[in-house]
């Protein structure tokens, strides 16, 4: 899965180097034409410019990938990747200046190709410096790996470990393996590697439940872990994958899925036997989450002086921070900080154990009507949902989408039931169907019902749905 999504980023990544490609061109035409001293400016109108940009355009996509530029850049230096930009520049030089001359296109002018060359080259390296050192940030910050946990010890889970340690590229990290139950002696004994053996598999319920697991790899034979079915049945109720390294034993495990989806698929280059609770349509989720950053990203900058009102107001009206900052669980148990506009006094947790009682809302919950604890301009801001609006900055972190299940706090999650916790196998979001579907007024487990009905049935047109519906929401003022 991670695979198809590094093909996706790479297509993006080519499209935005050609188009790179023709901005130069026509940015070195306009130089050369408008902007030079007049000794030096004006083009001949013999050529045609468009295909002498065309031609350009399609000897580049040849040459970057000649380079190998689309290599994964953790695997590089910023060095060799600024080598292969001027390799590449010099090279759709070399190759455009030749079928040029294969064409007998003639009155070029040799200032127009240095002009081209050299915008060219700067754009790349502008280009490539942003990504890079954007991708070492996040992954300076674990952003984007998936933890994995495997279950085996033995020559079959050394060659899983020994795999993902080859791709370093492919986003995954291990937790650890867990020692199969009927393992014989030399598996117990074995160890993968420098992966540490965190206990028997019989404490896999329990690790699934108090440490962030994106997918579990069984690397054993399946004889080795009788109860394996009710396992796979815990990590579907949980919505974490499970991937099967094949050992053609595969009618041992007799479990059929509720939920998830069964699929071959490959691993760090192994082929295996995935079952996934969440969706599969990669090129729409990567439409999701181009859709996250650009609106999050256009309505920071179009609502700033709303930002800017709204934290004058909250500062003039009541004592204490202008953003409430509080640790919210987000994707498989990842712990992050939402932000929000303050609504309530400053002691508010502190009175909350007082109101314990008035509790309108089931399960973990905890909401009540006219809440003492909210200042007059937090009400105005929890009725229009205004004080959501700093969570924009949570989808430009990664950390939420706009389309999501709400992220909840971790004292929350600790009192979930098993098949509630599924929720938090998608994306937090900013506004999901429990928002635009009563809100307050539906109960605990109706809630958690409509977050897992979200992640089962979801679709790009039911985010843009949900998205409308939303607005409507805000704008008729039903926030509580």
């Amino acid at each position: 899965m991670l695979r198809e999504n590094a093909v996706n980023l790479a297509a993006i990544h080519r499209v935005l180097d050609l188009f790179l490609v023709f901005v130069s061109f026509a940015t070195a035409y306009q130089v050369k034409l408008n902007l030079l001293p007049p000794e030096l400016a004006g083009l001949a109108t013999g050529p045609n410019y468009y295909l002498i940009a065309f031609l350009a355009v399609v000897v580049a996509s040849f040459v970057f990938r000649l380079v190998g530029f689309y290599e994964p850049y953790r695997k590089q230096r910023f060095h060799q990747i600024a080598f292969k930009v001027f390799k590449a520049v010099f090279g759709t030089f070399a190759g455009l200046v030749l079928i040029l001359y294969l064409l007998h296109v003639q009155g070029i002018s040799r200032l127009l190709f240095l002009l081209f060359g050299a915008v060219l080259l700067t754009l790349l390296l502008l280009s490539k410096g942003v990504i890079y050192h954007t991708l070492a940030y996040y992954r300076s910050r674990d952003y984007n790996l998936k933890n994995i946990l495997i279950i085996g010890t033995g020559d079959r889970a050394r060659r899983v470990v020994e795999a993902v340690l080859r791709s370093a590229g492919a986003g995954y990290r291990i937790l650890g393996c867990l020692i199969p139950a009927q393992a014989g002696p030399a598996e117990q004994q074995s160890s993968c590697r420098d992966i540490p053996a965190l206990g028997p598999v019989s404490s896999l319920p329990q690790i699934l439940t108090s440490h962030v697991v994106d997918e579990v790899v069984l690397a054993t034979d399946l004889e080795n872990v009788p109860q394996i079915g009710e396992y796979i049945q815990f990590a579907e109720q949980l919505g974490i994958n499970v991937r099967i390294v094949p050992d053609f034993q595969l009618q041992k495990i007799m479990y059929r899925p509720e939920t998830a989806r069964v699929f071959m698929d490959q691993f760090a280059g192994l082929p295996t036997i995935a079952l996934s609770t969440v969706p599969q349509r990669r090129g729409e989720l990567l439409a999701k989450s181009f859709m996250d950053y650009v609106i999050a990203g256009t309505g920071i900058v179009v609502l700033s002086p709303l930002f800017l009102a709204l934290a004058l107001i909250i500062k003039a009206t009541s004592r204490g921070p202008v953003f409430f900052v509080q640790q919210r669980v987000g994707l498989y148990g990842r712990l992050f900080k939402m932000f929000k506009f303050r609504t309530m006094v400053e002691n508010a947790e502190e009175i909350k154990k007082q109101l314990a009682d008035r509790n309108e809302v089931d399960g973990p919950v905890f909401k009540i009507t006219d809440d003492p604890r909210i200042t007059p301009i937090g009400r105005f801001l929890r009725r229009t949902s205004l004080d959501e609006l700093p969570q924009l900055f949570n989808v430009l972190r990664g950390e939420m989408s706009l389309v999501g299940p709400r992220p909840p706090i971790p004292a929350e999650v600790g009192q979930y039931e098993p098949w509630q916790r599924r929720r938090l196998s998608m994306k937090p979001g900013i506004t999901c169907i429990w928002q635009v579907s009563g809100r307050n007024n539906i109960d605990f487990d109706t809630w958690m019902k409509l977050d897992l009905e979200y992640i089962d049935n979801w679709s790009l047109f039911l985010d843009l749905k949900i998205l409308a519906m939303t607005v409507k929401a805000v704008l008729s003022c039903n926030g509580k």
